[in-house]
């Protein structure tokens, strides 16, 4: 009998059926992979299942009882927990607090942290999410912050876990720890939904994989009876090039060079520490490391959100260490964002509106102050064709499109302005593979036309297969460079983590010859 059991669920928003009569049964002790685009409908099927959202039609069954689940209280109270991609803790409470948060235990009408701290830690032991309870939220890693997550579902009850797009936010090592957490659960027989759309990750954790496309589940599968290429067409609805052809780089002169560069963070404390580099036209130099490494920091400071401490910026012969944002895209700086909804688009705006941003107040866009909405219309109708971005017109909202749409749309504004250097922090955060495949396509591009590409990511199979050049950052300072023939996830993710030289074990296996992964 299924754990859980959701049949026929429909789910209709305004304009938009999300769940199409879904089906879907879950087993004691199994990962199953909930696959599929953005927008495909995988988070709202499972947001009816914990109670965030009440379904049109169709009914949930826990061990083969019909059940109403109305909020996520009933849903906890039926054994269902939810891990959200964006984690809901309370960051200067301690681990323990927020694991038993609604939860305390009592002694004499007071909470009793000492059975608190017990439980937490006998959690953790059990399940191998090995944390400290006295730790401070705020001050733990993003995996680490996760494992919280986990462990208090388990505390709550939880037989069930959803993870929603678990890895967005992991460095390789916290996906492969995550990996190894997950397996635990099931050999307790917990049952585990994985929502991703990750190709390589399903194959690697998953027992089922149920794919699901324009709000239908379209396939299931198993990682024996399939690959990767078979998914994404289940995924897409069309073949996918899973592997880019990249041909060998013929780089000119420094476009970008940095020198001796000291940033704060936040805090007033140095993120980066006198870190040096240099992108020529035609190369794609990649930065990998670790995040919270100065990653973040350092490019604020090359497209002038942040002031740097000390150290100088140079765009060919210019020095622009000291240049407002206006400037530096007036001086052919193009960025686009870690996030596009805080840095990248305003949401409230329409879709012709965020693709003139930056160039607002200058020809042909504005004339004396005022804008001119032919030319603005104009823009955004070619580069909306452009960038195959998906919007019935060009006054959409930029928050109604989907988050594959939301980065084309970032990406048209920001190479429709023929930049000599772009900046990619993270440019396929959160895209599943058809939209990945677009933006490295468009990356590929600027770098034929002999732009200058800076790629800032935490996929480090992005950067190794994108990259001509690859810097790796360890706490503000690039600790080595290497070619993209002598790099593997092996050799970059030991400096990743600060090894230093005399301790590397040695060169790799020879690499195989690596087109563009997605």
């Amino acid at each position: 009998m299924p754990v859980l059991e959701l049949r026929g669920i429909t789910k209709v928003f305004p304009g938009v059926v999300a769940n199409d009569d879904v089906s879907l049964a879950l087993e004691r002790g199994e990962i199953v992979a909930l696959l599929g685009e953005n927008g495909a409908g995988k988070s709202t099927l499972m947001n009816v299942a914990y109670g965030l959202l009440a379904p049109d039609a169709g009914e949930i069954l826990v061990e083969g009882r019909p059940v109403r689940i109305r909020s996520p209280r009933n849903a906890i109270d039926l054994g269902i927990g939810m891990v959200h991609q964006h984690f809901m803790l309370v960051e200067p409470l301690t681990v323990t607090e927020n694991i038993v948060l609604g939860r305390e235990p009592s002694r004499r009408g007071l909470i009793d942290f000492a059975a608190a701290r017990a439980a937490v830690r006998e959690l953790s032991e059990r399940y191998g999410l090995r944390i400290e309870p006295d730790a401070r939220v705020g001050d733990l890693s993003v995996g680490m912050q996760q494992r919280v997550e986990i462990l208090k579902a388990l505390y709550q009850g939880a037989r069930i876990l959803i993870l929603d797009e678990p890895t967005a936010v992991l460095t390789p090592q916290e996906v492969s720890e995550l990996f190894a957490v997950v397996r635990g659960l099931t050999r307790e027989d917990l049952a585990v939904v994985f929502i991703t759309h990750k190709l390589d990750e399903v194959m690697a954790v998953a027992d089922r994989i149920v794919v699901m496309r324009t709000g239908k589940v379209v396939g299931e599968t198993s990682p024996a009876a399939t690959d990767e290429a078979a998914l994404a067409r289940m995924m897409v609805g069309r073949d996918v090039v899973l592997r880019l052809v990249k041909e060998p780089s013929t780089p000119a002169g420094a476009v970008l060079s940095v020198d001796g560069l000291h940033v704060l963070d936040d805090r007033g404390l140095e993120a980066v520490r006198g870190l040096s580099l240099d992108v020529r036209a035609g190369e794609i130099v990649g930065v990998a490391g670790v995040d919270g490494n100065g990653q973040r920091e350092l490019v604020e400071a090359l497209v002038g959100l942040r002031r740097p401490a000390e150290g100088t910026i140079r765009l060919r012969e210019r020095d622009i260490t000291h240049d407002r944002v206006r400037d530096t895209i007036a001086a052919g700086v193009s960025h686009v964002p870690e996030d596009r909804h805080r840095r990248g688009l305003v949401l409230e705006f329409d879709l012709a509106e965020n693709l003139i941003l930056g160039d607002h107040t200058r020809s042909p866009y504005s004339s004396h102050g005022v804008l001119r909405p032919s030319a603005v219309t104009a823009t955004a109708r070619k580069r909306i064709a452009d960038y195959d971005v998906r919007a019935p017109s060009e006054r959409v909202l930029a928050g109604n499109l989907s988050g594959g749409n939301q980065q084309k749309l970032v990406l048209a504004r920001e190479l429709g302005r023929d930049p000599e250097l772009l900046i990619a922090a993270q440019p396929t955060r959160g895209l599943d593979v058809g939209a990945i495949e677009f933006v490295h396509r468009r990356i590929l591009d600027e770098r034929a036309a002999g732009k200058a590409v800076l790629l800032v990511s935490l996929e480090l199979e992005e950067v190794l297969s994108l990259a001509d050049r690859i810097l790796v950052i360890f706490e503000g300072r690039i600790v080595k460079e290497l070619a993209a023939d002598e790099a593997t996830a092996e050799n970059v993710g030991y400096f990743m983590t600060g090894g230093g030289e005399e301790g590397y074990p040695g060169p790799p296996v020879e690499p195989e010859d690596r087109g563009v992964v997605l």
